[in-house]
């Protein structure tokens, strides 16, 4: 009976089914955007539409002869701006790739065909009037959208988490550090259960490690599981590679780097501590 419970109890938890829009149930959490200021919006009734009909607002270097645009942003950049601009290219459907925070060829590319479509030189560099175009037709991006695929700064450590060796995971970062006497030796976002189904939070230890694990429970693989409570399992999710946080698990922790999940999962032992925290 034992042994029957146990086979119950790690069936395994995968990623939630796509609702009628095509996506997954919401986060555990909420979140609301992050309050960095963009760059100034706009005067409203200047914003275009997804069909580049509206007249947009303009920047001196857009009238007659006058000198180019300045230009804000081009191929090879990084930070925090590059990365709003691929989070509003994406909402207007000319990039479709997550935000990466560096201006690559993908990038480069959405914004040429963001230009052209509105009548604006084709070069691929993001200046001023290619922004204010851009502001007027998106939404401010929340932080999720910003790292929809991963890439946020970890949290700092639970106090739980500073000695022994420790899979320790933020809810409120999505981030699993891998920690051995208080250093961190390797940083992932993560991905957990929704509302329905929640991670749990607490401290517990890995009990069973299985290289090949296949749900029974979901009938779809769960590579590199490492289960720390009941059925919850940290593990890679092909889901989360390709969808980012569009989608949720049923209470597993989800990684989406799949080389560096097995890197840990060659580390971590039976009976290392996980803990789970806010």
């Amino acid at each position: 009976m034992a042994l029957a419970g146990l086979t119950g109890a790690v069936a395994g938890c995968t990623v939630q089914p796509a609702d009628g829009n095509g996506t997954g149930g919401p986060p555990v959490r909420v979140e609301l955007p992050d309050g960095t200021p963009s760059a100034p919006r706009p005067s409203e009734g200047s914003g275009d539409d997804s069909n580049g009909s509206g007249s947009g607002s303009q920047d001196p270097g857009d009238r007659g002869n006058s000198a180019p645009a300045r230009v804000l942003w081009s191929r090879g950049d990084t930070g925090r701006d590059v990365r709003e601009l691929q989070a509003r290219l994406r909402q207007v459907a000319w990039l479709f790739d997550g935000p990466t925070g560096t201006y690559d060829a993908p990038t480069e590319e959405a914004v040429r065909g963001f230009q052209g479509k509105r009548g604006l030189p084709r070069t691929g560099r993001t200046d001023t009037v290619t922004w204010q175009r851009l502001l007027g037709m998106t939404r401010e991006p929340g932080r999720w959208d910003l790292y929809q695929m991963g890439g946020q700064p970890a949290d700092a450590p639970d106090a739980r988490c500073r000695t022994g060796r420790v899979l320790c995971i933020s809810k409120e970062s999505r981030t699993l550090r891998w920690m051995v006497d208080g250093r961190t030796v390797t940083t992932l976002p993560v991905r957990f259960g929704d509302r329905y189904t929640p991670t749990r939070e607490g401290v517990f230890s890995v009990y069973w490690k299985s290289r090949d694990h296949w749900s029974t429970l979901y009938d779809s693989p769960m590579p590199y599981a490492m289960f720390f409570s009941g059925g919850q399992a940290v593990h890679f999710s092909a889901d989360f590679a390709a969808r980012g946080y569009a989608g949720a698990s049923h209470g597993c922790v989800n990684v989406r780097d799949e080389a560096a999940i097995a890197r840990i999962y060659a580390q971590v032992r039976t009976g290392d501590k996980v803990v789970v925290h806010w």
